[in-house]
């Protein structure tokens, strides 16, 4: 088995240092964040840091790195406030991939890619189309993380979309019907299958 102690992992490649670090929490959600700015310009973003934070209300983060460069998906959720989460699938992956280029603010992505945008209802920011879940987002607020020069972005689910197909009668979204894609590392997809859900458990007698 490698080994590795602090002092092995600080004096690593910088190259094989992050793509080790960023693998060995295991693998990470996948999914491309949509925004808009004040001029109407679109902009869709893949982030593999989403995280669930609590279901009453029901809130997620993401992690966001150091603002000393433009991020223009922060800069779009301060300004207009709004923002969706879409999940990555199988057949989008090259395209969702390639949104983590730089490009500037006032060029999107979607027009870079083959993604499309969509909009629904009264809702400001674009989602994209065909993912088999979306979500509206309200931005509530940003937690700044010091010992890593990094922020914690906290949204609301103001609105759930989901594919019929993948929603379970217990309420459980089965992704692996939607081949929703899971990221392991910085650049490395995987297609995760569905294998058992398990009852609640309870300390045994």
């Amino acid at each position: 088995m490698a080994f590795f102690n602090r002092k092995d992992i600080d004096g690593l490649e910088k190259i094989y240092k992050i793509n080790l670090i960023n693998s060995c929490s295991g693998f990470k959600s996948a999914n491309l964040l949509g925004s808009i700015s004040k001029k109407n310009i679109t902009n869709v973003a893949v982030f593999s840091s989403v995280i669930h934070l609590g279901s009453n209300p029901p809130t997620l983060g993401f992690i966001l790195r150091p603002t000393t460069v433009p991020r223009n998906t922060h800069k779009n959720i301060k300004e207009i406030g709004f923002f969706t989460i879409n999940h990555i699938y199988e057949d989008v992956i090259d395209d969702a991939h390639h949104t983590s280029a730089k490009y500037p603010e006032e060029i999107s992505e979607f027009d870079m890619t083959n993604l499309e945008a969509e909009f629904k209802g009264n809702f400001k920011a674009p989602f994209v189309k065909n993912s088999p879940v979306q979500m509206s987002m309200k931005f509530i607020e940003e937690i700044y993380v010091p010992s890593n020069d990094v922020m914690l972005i906290v949204s609301q689910i103001e609105e759930l979309y989901i594919k019929d197909e993948l929603l379970q009668d217990d309420g459980l979204i089965n992704l692996s019907l939607g081949n929703i894609a899971t990221i392991n590392g910085l650049d490395t997809y995987a297609i995760p299958k569905f294998k058992k859900q398990l009852s609640y458990q309870r300390p045994k007698k």
